[in-house]
């Protein structure tokens, strides 16, 4: 067996690349995503690319499950045990409120307060006992909670990632008690300090736990009714993969599962093509993510909030999601302004031009009005809707209020939307202290390519990377994903008091728990590879930051050296008189999966001249000088090229656009496009 599917499942298609890694063949899917039941959506991939399930060696799946359950609230019924007069922690949360200014605002916790228990148990700061358990009490809590229909349960005691003792305890108790598996003990989620994000974070896992078990259980017994005997894995927050027969343990992990698999497949693009430095830019059908891969490596981050009073506090890929995608709804508030998103059409009904009822503009429309999507070649769409008809709507519902016509309410639509893009790039970079000018754009999904060149003219971007498969390329990012788990140990010590030998145990004994999980896997790895990091902060500050620890036998001066060079880099500040802090020691365990050869994904037909690339040619408009984008505003009459025709090694000047089955790239005008080795466009600004 030598054929991997990679299966990313999105909010508007469902994503599928099969890659025969001996004999070189690729089929791909896209299909459109089964909201009701995103199993049903995987399947219908597998059909259409054709797969022999059975032959398969592995199956690797992104999803969206656990994300959406979360921000549409759909999760299971949680209770909370917890320390004694703690059980309003994470209600309080950290004196914010949900909108800076005014009395206005409500949240509404994961666990509401008739189920949350406290009972009689204190550790300190120290790990010292200060209350012994009241063992009685949380057997009492426990049944109490199984009565009021609670399916899941987190345990979160004050101090427990100190000292775990009265965690583990009632864990066991509550568990021969419990009439299911969704026990979810806080320290073996997050082993750091902060009760308020530890216990948000446990509650989180509980509340998604039973939600992704059983979406994972139904996937399973699908494929096994077709023969499937492997283990499904499943793509992570943090970029890596785990074992269905375990994910369900850390179901936290895996929100952001989709947005991170397609960093990934940026980062291994981006090192294949000498492109270590790559800002990454996913446009989808519902919203855009963008991320940094600096050095070949994307940056991780424990500090995700997902929404208000939503802190998640484990390492996952550090990605800015905005709600401008494709199917983003484009309309007219109440003061006569232009709005783009985050309201999306979705899958269903979708865009105006999908034919599934939609009748509200889209950026998707504002595209094919523009020309730069060709109405007869959209994606699973058999009756599209005649041209006029989508010009006509877009006036009628934005254009009319602003007295614009159907294609300067187009082309304000995409003015609006790539402000909106382009100040999300800037958060990953501007705002982190990297300038946009030293890397190059990574653009992907089904729209990314499509303002591409829009978007670096306007950062000042130098290139733009497109992908061989830009609208499967988080599909791809599953195909290639590492084997992948984190660790965390809090130290919380100043780096003076502690000894030398601290920093070499702490990452052995983290070190040997990675290598057993992925033993317990049974998941082929190639090699295991240790990533140690250290979070460090001045003392009396409250802001963390990273340290990456070259060896574990890195000395503490080192350490320190370490850190106030990278607090320079971060902050153009020295401070000699103020003494640092180690907080958390981390190792991420990275099992190394067999590579997959880009040539392969990019097979292609080569034609023997650019010219017999082209399949005809069309108006489409360009935004001219006033926002960048060339001295031709307008529309012009654009080349039209099959992307998989293109000679090797072909090197042309925009205007252009190029077709191929998952996306239609946009070639501004005066852009030169260059075909690298491996499959890539290569765009120079």
């Amino acid at each position: 067996m030598s054929t991997l599917a990679g299966i990313d499942v999105g909010g508007t298609f469902t994503d599928l690349i099969l890659v025969d890694d001996v004999t070189g063949e690729v089929k791909l899917a896209k299909v459109p995503t089964t909201v009701h039941n995103q199993a049903f959506g995987v399947l219908a991939a597998l059909d259409a690319a054709g797969a022999d399930t059975a032959g398969l060696a592995a199956i690797i799946h992104g999803t969206t499950t656990t994300t959406n359950a979360m921000l549409e609230r759909k999760i299971a019924k949680v209770g909370l045990i917890t320390t004694r007069g703690f059980c309003d922690v994470l209600e309080l949360g950290r004196r914010t409120r949900p909108k800076a200014y005014g009395m206005t605002g409500t949240f509404v916790p994961l666990i509401p307060r008739e189920l949350r228990f406290e009972v009689a148990e204190r550790m300190d700061a120290e790990g010292r006992v200060l209350t012994a358990l009241d063992e009685a009490a949380v057997a009492d809590a426990a049944r109490a909670l199984v009565a009021a229909g609670a399916e899941a349960v987190v345990i979160h005691f004050l101090h427990s990632y100190i000292n775990p003792a009265h965690e583990r305890r009632a864990g066991e108790l509550v568990r021969a008690l419990w009439p299911n598996p969704y026990v979810t003990v806080g320290h073996t989620i997050v082993a750091e300090y902060r009760e308020y994000e530890r216990g948000v974070t446990a509650a989180v896992n509980a509340a998604i736990q039973p939600v992704l078990a059983r979406y994972i259980e139904r996937l399973q017994s699908e494929l096994k009714g077709r023969g499937f005997a492997k283990d499904l894995l499943v793509m992570q927050g943090n970029g890596g993969t785990v074992s269905s027969s375990i994910v369900a343990e850390h179901a936290v992990n895996t929100v952001m599962s989709g947005p991170a698999s397609g960093v990934i497949a940026a980062a291994y693009t981006g090192n294949a093509s000498g492109m270590p430095n790559l800002v990454t830019y996913d446009m989808g059908g519902t919203s855009s993510d963008v991320a940094l891969i600096k050095d070949g490596q994307p940056s991780v981050s424990s500090e995700l909030e997902l929404e208000y009073a939503m802190p998640i506090h484990v390492p996952m890929i550090d990605v800015h999601t905005i709600g401008a995608g494709g199917g983003s709804l484009a309309s007219v508030d109440a003061a006569g302004m232009l709005r783009v998103g985050p309201e999306s059409a979705g899958a269903t009904p979708g865009p105006i031009c999908y034919a599934r009822g939609g009748a509200r503009p889209t950026i998707t429309d504002a595209n094919l009005v523009l020309g730069r999507l060709n109405p007869d070649k959209l994606l699973s769409v058999d009756n599209p809707v005649p041209l006029e008809r989508v010009r006509e709507l877009l006036v009628e519902h934005v254009g009319a209020k602003l007295g614009l016509d159907a294609v300067q309410t187009a082309a304000a639509i995409l003015r609006i939307a790539n402000d909106k893009m382009a100040g999300a790039i800037r958060m990953v970079s501007l705002a982190r202290g990297h300038d946009p000018r030293d890397f190059a754009l990574f653009a992907f999904g089904g729209a990314g390519p499509l303002h591409a060149c829009a978007l670096a003219r306007e950062l000042g971007i130098p290139k733009v990377l497109i992908p061989a498969r830009p609208g499967l390329t988080n599909a791809l990012g599953c195909t290639v994903a590492d084997v992948r788990h984190d660790y965390v140990r809090t130290i919380n010590q100043p780096l003076k008091s502690l000894d030398e030998g601290l920093l070499a145990r702490v990452f052995a004994e983290q070190e040997a728990m990675g290598r057993a999980t992925i033993e317990r896997e049974r998941v082929e790895v190639e090699r295991i590879e240790c990533v140690l990091s250290a979070d460090m902060q001045f003392q009396g500050q409250s802001h963390l930051l990273t340290v990456p620890v070259a060896s574990a036998a890195m000395s503490l001066a080192q350490l320190h050296a370490a850190f106030e060079a990278a607090y320079w880099t971060r902050f153009g500040v020295e401070l000699k008189e103020i003494r640092p802090a180690l907080v958390n020691l981390s190792t991420a365990v990275i099992g190394r999966r067999r590579q997959v050869d880009l040539k392969a994904i990019a097979a292609s037909e080569p034609r023997a001249t650019l010219g017999d690339a082209q399949v005809g040619s069309r108006q489409v408009w360009f935004a001219g000088d006033d926002s960048g984008a060339g001295s031709i505003a307008g529309f012009v009459e654009t080349p039209v090229y099959k992307r998989e025709w293109f000679p090797e090694g072909v090197r042309f000047t925009g205007p252009a656009i190029i077709e191929q089955l998952d996306c239609t790239t946009v070639v501004d005008p005066g852009a030169r496009v260059e075909l690298d080795t491996v499959g890539n466009l290569i765009l120079q600004i």
